[in-house]
């Protein structure tokens, strides 16, 4: 019995001691402290492990254990970068630190545990990115003041780089806006605004590292809607701009002709009717028109919304009143010290029953060849040739509200208001034919009339002639002599025809006889 206790304490004593002797292989390590830079490659050195014992014996064994075991694996008494070409170790992904523990066991019994802390070293491999939020299109009233910060873009940077921004000098607007400090990102208005002229505006700001050797950039495009204010006054139509490009306008001169005879009617004025709008477009306002002078003590009155003038009562006298001169003007209805004004003129004119109306619908003209610059059309009998309409509303027929003009106009001839032709003579060549269309327009009625003017260019020296017949004996020898030969050849194949018609004849006369001239004998009957 002695002799089995004896035995069992041997055992475990020696056991003990093996234990002792083995535990003392994991002692000598201690927690880790090491860095890698981000995007380095697998297998990149760690660390050492400062154990005593060699891991490759069997009794001893290591293992990586943690959050971020994974990211390490061992050899030997080394730790190494566990990466692959699809896993990068990126700082902007994983954290500036990656945590795990070490653990050593002899004999699968853990004896000891470190800490392995490993700090990921920053790269500076990605480019800064605008903020969507700070770039999308802005809008701002034309009348913001100039120096003041209209938007403010952002932009990050995943290494945490510092950034300055710029705007893109060959931006098409670049020329409105600039960047008030480099880091701020703060754009400030640099010039006026206009909205009739730009109502639109872009620039490309650039988003660039400051503190690198690399100075990664970015680019963005923004767009900036400008508002329409209230700063333009209302102005009538037709709009006859003051110069290219200037968006202020000449107001028109309305005007429109009447009779005795009108009364309570609605005036029909030229270039157009009576109407205006906002100078600011995009706001439109609401306009009132009203008559400033010469309403006659309400002779006229204007539709303060349409601008429709009306005539209501009749002119009693067109020799004591043969027009009236008017002043319309228009302005906002929210502002009314914003209004232009207009001139306004209605002639009285005598009634039109006739319209004008030349004697002759072609009229014909000769001009001779010459060195003068200048030289007046004649007609026949070389009299001056005078185009001229008349208007049997006027008791000699002459209206002075004629105007008279070529249609379409010529470089080579032009009509004067008595309706002479003038010709440009050293442009002109012998035997040269134009053909004029004359056009006389009654300014007051509107009516017009045309006619034709035939025109040839004689030869120097070469006579006017005198009349129709003249000119068909000038210009007809030759066609005459020409019939002349076309008759004479006619009536010798008249000739010609009848002769032969008359062989003809007697020829058939003569087909009962024989060759020899003898007349043929009927056969008696052989027939019994």
């Amino acid at each position: 019995m002695l002799t089995c206790c004896r035995l069992l304490l041997w055992q475990v004593f020696l056991k003990l001691s093996f234990h002792v002797v083995t535990a003392s292989m994991c002692r000598g390590g201690k927690d880790i402290l090491a860095s890698v830079r981000e995007n380095s490659p697998t297998g990149q050195f760690i660390a050492n492990i400062s154990v005593s014992g060699d891991p490759r014996a069997n009794a001893v064994r290591l293992c990586l254990s943690g959050v971020n075991a994974d990211w390490f694996y061992l050899d030997g008494r080394t730790i190494r970068l566990n990466t692959s070409l699809s896993r990068v170790l990126d700082r902007e992904v994983q954290g500036s630190v990656l945590v795990a523990e070490l653990t050593c066991y002899e004999d699968d019994v853990m004896q000891s545990q470190f800490r392995i802390l490993v700090k990921i070293g920053n790269e500076n491999d990605n480019r800064p990115n605008f903020l969507q939020g700070t770039i999308r299109p802005f809008t701002i009233n034309e009348l913001t003041a100039v120096d003041s910060v209209i938007f403010t873009v952002r932009a990050v940077d995943a290494d945490g780089d510092m950034i300055r921004y710029i705007i893109d000098k060959s931006s098409p607007d670049a020329r409105f806006f600039r960047i008030d400090l480099p880091n701020s990102g703060n754009v400030v208005l640099d010039k006026p605004l206009d909205y009739e002229t730009r109502s639109h505006l872009q620039l490309v700001i650039w988003a660039q590292e400051s503190n690198t050797v690399d100075e990664f950039n970015t680019s963005a495009l923004v767009t900036v809607n400008v508002e329409d204010g209230d700063d333009q006054y209302p102005h009538f139509l037709p709009c006859t701009p003051v110069a290219p490009g200037v968006p202020v306008c000449i107001s028109p001169a309305y005007s429109a002709n009447i009779t005795h005879k009108h009364e309570d009617v609605i005036l029909d004025f030229s270039p157009g009717p009576i109407s205006a709008e906002d100078g600011d477009r995009g706001i439109n306002t609401s306009l009132m028109f009203s008559i400033v002078s010469g309403d006659d003590r309400g002779r006229f009155v204007i539709n303060n919304l349409t601008g429709e003038l009306r005539l209501t009562r009749a002119v009693d006298d067109r020799k004591l009143t043969p027009d009236f001169a008017l002043r319309v003007m228009v302005c906002q209805v929210d502002d009314r010290l914003k209004c232009s004004v207009a001139s306004v003129t209605v002639r009285v004119l005598y009634e039109n029953t006739f319209p004008p109306v030349f004697n002759r619908t072609t009229f014909k003209g000769f001009i001779i060849q010459s060195s003068s610059p200048v030289s007046i059309v004649c007609t026949y009998g070389n009299q001056v040739l005078q185009v001229q309409a008349s208007d049997h509303d006027f008791a000699d027929g002459l209206n002075p509200n004629i105007h008279y003009s070529l249609r379409p106009p010529s470089g080579l001839y032009q009509v004067t208001q008595r309706g002479i032709v003038i010709a440009r003579t050293e442009r002109l060549l012998a035997s040269d034919r134009h053909v004029l269309q004359v056009v006389a327009r009654d300014e007051e009625s509107g009516e017009e009339v045309s006619a034709s003017v035939d025109i040839e260019v004689l030869q120097r020296g070469q006579a006017v002639p005198r009349g129709v017949f003249h000119e068909q004996q000038m210009f007809g020898d030759v066609d005459s002599r020409l019939a002349g030969g076309i008759a004479v050849m006619i009536l010798l194949m008249f000739l010609s025809a009848l002769l032969i018609l008359l062989l003809r004849t007697m020829k058939s006369q003569r087909s009962p006889t024989d060759p020899e001239g003898h007349i043929a004998l009927e056969q008696p009957d052989e027939t019994v």
